[in-house]
């Protein structure tokens, strides 16, 4: 029998309406116009999208040349809801979102749960926003894919960085990190924040994180220390909060968009 993970936060995060939803990204990415090499990886925010959406869609439009070339997209997220040790997999076929089913690469998640740090865990998953807004961008730009979705409890660095080598892949298979950065200071507070993760991330310097600096620390340190590893470049395409896209600006929550090549 087939097993489904619905949408969670469908007409909350991004519009319900498959029509509405897919005109609101392509008007994302249309208004994206970063600059920077087609990634290999990247990591872009997961709010609701009035608010993340544009700094998402700075991310996504560098990967649209990519279209052709992606077969499978590797997906990590932070939890939010369900507190857990290590990386947590989902026993789903496939995800759905109000533009259709993703299947998932169900043979690269069976042999992840090879390693110890790796559980099937599918409450993590019922809930969680940090992956499911991602899907509707990747979906948009890239039409056909598989993917392999896996929400992060805590985990360190070097537990993360084996299970994006395990499927890091070739040219087919595109890494996203979800993270949004700082939480709920003043505009100028934020700004100085966010600068200095960014220039953390462009240093590969995962170890400096805090989880004031980064929701997704543990992604983005797993992503990081596999990066300098393998020798990538990370560079920041965007870097804006929601003061600047739909709130106020005395409690805002830092966006960035960055790609890895």
């Amino acid at each position: 029998m087939t097993y489904i993970r619905p949408p969670a936060v469908a007409g909350m995060f991004y519009p319900d309406n498959p029509e509405i939803l897919r005109r609101d990204v392509l008007s994302y990415l249309h208004a994206a116009h970063s600059q920077g090499p087609t990634p290999k990886a990247l990591i872009a925010p997961h709010a609701g999208y009035i608010y993340s959406g544009p700094v998402a869609a700075s991310a996504y439009h560098l990967a649209e040349p990519l279209r052709n070339t992606i077969e499978r997209v590797v997906l990590l997220g932070p939890s939010h809801r369900v507190p857990f040790h290590g990386l947590a997999v989902s026993n789903a076929d496939a995800f759905r979102t109000p533009l259709g089913d993703v299947p998932l690469d169900r043979a690269s998640i069976d042999a992840l749960l090879a390693l110890p740090q790796v559980s099937a865990l599918d409450a993590a998953h019922a809930q969680e926003h940090s992956l499911e807004v991602h899907l509707p961008f990747l979906q948009v730009i890239l039409g056909r894919f598989t993917l392999l979705p896996l929400v992060v409890g805590q985990a360190t660095a070097g537990e993360v960085d084996e299970v994006l080598a395990r499927v890091w892949g070739g040219d087919e298979t595109l890494i996203v990190i979800s993270s949004d950065l700082s939480h709920y200071h003043d505009y100028t507070t934020a700004r100085r924040m966010d600068r200095n993760t960014s220039d953390h991330i462009e240093a590969l310097q995962g170890e400096a994180l805090d989880y004031e600096d980064a929701c997704g620390r543990d992604p983005v340190r797993g992503l990081l220390h596999l990066a300098a590893r393998r020798g990538l470049k990370a560079t920041t395409v965007d870097l804006r909060n929601s003061g600047d896209t739909a709130g106020p600006r005395d409690r805002v929550v830092g966006y960035g968009a960055y790609v890895l090549s």
